[in-house]
């Protein structure tokens, strides 16, 4: 086995970064008791301000006076960690989220569909970055193992358990993930890095330290079985985003809405499924939450669709009160079939599939604006068409030519020098619903050339009903 660690260093920053408005902005975020308030995490520009994370809340207002300080939330964190494993759940099977602030996948599995590992890596890096998160990402036999690469270098990746001894072997102990303070009290005893421990003696190590470093070890280098439960993702996506502000207009909610479209999108590749519907709540205070209903037609997953149906529904949605919170709510998620396409689609490259054009014609519309026509069974011209769901597939009747142009009611046609040139097609029916139809249909030419569509009675010629023109 082969486990790829994501290592997500500053996940409780990032985690807000990416739905905030004005993310080059200082922010901060800010934990402990009240009487000692202290910055647990800064972003770049409250970096560059002189905002370091353990200062005092007081000493950083006095360095930079201007930023924005926010709660840090623990299991916000847990929340995201776990959006996380469900996106990577589309790049393999087996998926742990045991240690906070990293995700593991077991990789080799996945080399024969995903590529190589530095494509893979490559791909995986790629999503992490659409997705707003940074990250460190090593590769080791053991899954202990990726986790301490990961800390101390970005990029390491070792196939093989000699390997893999040889480069743990250069990993300070302070970042070897051992249990409690062992670490820092081998530090303090003069052993810096994992070579040494290596090479210590197994009985004194265990009573001094305990059984647990041993153990560690031990996991870390593929001497004993790592016991991980796999990560399952849940059948249902709810997320909520508390907005910094309160908003008053559709504009801008574009923001967060994209995000949130983005992450539903991320969630269903990771399942390898797609959605039929989902709503977007609006909340309120003291108001109840502001429905937004978004129904397909079709299962799909694409982000740009995704946003841009929405983005069209809430443009048709009054607002009543301002809005303090999005939640997105999405629990039909059947299976995704990617639409086919042939070899040698002459489709230009812009070009929008009929499928996306249609979800976008209905969220700007509205879901009745688009339709098809469909044949029915009833054999009454004026009955025999009927509107119908876009997703109708029914085989069509077969009869004999219809024409273009149908009148909406049939009138007398003042033409006296026709000449038939097919028929008669007898129609008789209707009589279960009181419009009884007895009529023999022809196909007529007139003086003037045109092909007119015509009936008399049953057993007559004439007087002609004119009830459409073919083209």
């Amino acid at each position: 086995m082969l486990w790829a660690c994501i290592l997500l260093p500053h996940l409780g920053i990032d985690s807000v970064l990416r739905r905030h408005p004005t993310p080059d902005e200082p922010l901060v975020l800010v934990g402990g008791p009240t009487q000692r308030r202290e910055l647990v995490a800064v972003n770049r520009a409250a970096g560059e301000a002189g905002l370091r994370p353990g200062q005092r809340l007081v000493a950083a207002q006095a360095i930079c006076p201007r930023f924005t300080a926010m709660d840090h939330d623990p299991a916000l964190d847990a929340h995201w960690q776990r959006f996380l494993a469900a996106w990577a759940y589309r790049y393999s099977s087996q998926v742990w989220a045991g240690w906070p602030g990293a995700v593991l996948l077991e990789v080799k599995g996945s080399f024969s569909i995903m590529g190589p590992w530095p494509q893979l890596q490559a791909q995986l890096r790629e999503d992490l970055t659409a997705l707003g998160f940074r990250h460190r990402i090593a590769m080791a036999p053991t899954a202990l193992g990726a986790r301490v690469l990961a800390g101390a270098q970005d990029g390491l990746a070792v196939t093989t358990a000699e390997q893999l001894r040889h480069t743990l072997a250069r990993v300070p102990v302070r970042k070897a993930c051992l249990p409690g303070d062992a670490g820092q009290r081998l530090a303090g005893m003069g052993v810096r890095h994992l070579r040494q421990v290596f090479a210590l003696p197994r009985d004194a190590l265990r009573r001094r330290f305990g059984i647990e470093v041993l153990e560690t070890v031990d996991r870390m280098l593929g001497d004993a079985p790592e016991l991980l439960e796999c990560y399952q993702p849940p059948d249902v996506f709810d997320v909520r985003v508390e907005l910094s502000y309160e908003v008053e207009n559709h504009m801008a909610l574009l923001f967060p809405v994209r995000r949130l479209t983005g992450d539903l999108a991320a969630y269903l590749a990771g399942r390898d499924g797609g959605v039929l519907h989902f709503k977007l709540l609006l909340e309120h205070d003291d108001h109840p939450a502001t429905e937004v209903e978004v129904g397909l037609l079709a299962a799909e997953r694409d982000p740009a669709m995704l946003f841009e149906l929405t983005r069209g529904r809430l443009e048709r949605t009054s607002i009543p009160k301002a809005i303090i919170a999005l939640r997105l709510v999405a629990r039909d998620l059947p299976a995704f079939v990617p639409g086919g396409r042939d070899l040698f689609d002459e489709r230009p490259a812009a070009a929008v599939p009929w499928e996306q054009l249609r979800e976008r014609l209905r969220a700007r519309l509205g879901p009745d604006a688009v339709y098809q026509i469909a044949s029915d069974s009833d054999p009454r011209p004026e009955r025999a068409w009927q509107r119908a769901s876009v997703l109708r597939n029914k085989e069509p009747v077969d009869r004999p030519p219809r024409p273009t142009w149908l009148l909406p009611r049939p009138v007398p046609l003042r033409d006296h020098r026709v000449r038939i040139l097919a028929g008669p097609e007898r129609l008789e029916t209707g009589w279960w619903d009181g419009e009884d139809a007895k009529r023999d249909y022809y196909v007529l030419e007139t003086s003037q050339g045109q092909h007119a569509w015509a009936f008399c009675g049953v057993g007559e010629q004439g007087p002609w009903m004119l009830h459409g023109w073919f083209a």
